[in-house]
């Protein structure tokens, strides 16, 4: 495939699953191709590049990065050879760039001056999480991280817990991996019993995928240890 002038947003594996299993060839092709990546940390991006194609020329590579060390007044300049006819891509650490990630901004710059977007197909953990938890796929939030303060966060998951019951929508959120199981434990205390609660965790993982959903009260009596895993959160109160 012969690359166009575009921005094209370039999906990451999110477990060490093989390749061929969570994204496709033509990816790998667009891949090979690129010069110019905006990316959130080089070091992590060369090695997956590495990954995709122990024979890709990383020297032919300018990188852009991307994070929350990034005066964002720069990344408008990203996208200079996007500007003058080249391709570009961003590429996030996980997952699809600009979900939960800080790729959007280069998105969002792209779409206001009528540049051309192409997003690339491969996994979400957010959309696979929503897939296999049994809830509402029609309408759904995603709510990101919540307060770290108990009493401010134990409000946030009584609102979030209203609001599903009430508009008959699933709510999604994530946790810093080292505090799941606490998260867990705070779900299952604050929420009301028949409240269902999914935890996905090592989504696409062949070996440590576990998705699990249960009524809030049973939580309280399982057995877990998602700490250091990465792991998605989902409620749905059915009215």
């Amino acid at each position: 495939m012969e690359l166009t002038s575009a921005l094209y947003l370039i999906p990451v594996n999110i477990s060490n699953a093989p390749l061929r299993d969570t994204l496709p060839d033509g990816n790998l092709d667009i891949l090979r191709q690129l010069r110019h990546l905006i990316v959130e940390n080089i070091r992590t991006a060369r090695r997956f590049l590495k990954k995709c194609d122990p024979s890709f020329d990383i020297g032919a590579v300018t990188f852009y990065e991307l994070n929350r060390h990034t005066d964002l007044s720069e990344v408008s300049s990203y996208l200079e050879p996007l500007r003058r006819g080249e391709a570009v891509g961003v590429m996030s650490e996980a997952g699809c760039p600009a979900v939960a990630d800080p790729g959007a901004l280069p998105v969002s710059i792209a779409q206001r001056e009528g540049l051309k977007v192409v997003p690339l197909v491969g996994p979400s953990s957010i959309l696979m999480a929503l897939m296999a938890s049994g809830f509402n796929g029609q309408g759904f939030s995603f709510n990101g991280y919540l307060p770290i303060e108990a009493k401010e966060r134990e409000k946030k998951l009584r609102d979030l817990e209203a609001l599903s019951r009430r508009c008959d929508m699933t709510q999604i959120f994530i946790e810093t991996p080292y505090r799941n199981n606490k998260m867990v434990e705070c779900l299952a205390r604050t929420l009301k019993g028949d409240t269902l609660l999914c935890v996905a965790c090592d989504i696409t993982d062949p070996e440590h995928e576990t998705i699990v959903t249960q009524p809030a009260s049973r939580w309280k009596n399982t057995r877990y240890n998602f700490d250091k895993r990465p792991a998605i959160f989902l409620i749905y109160a059915s009215k």
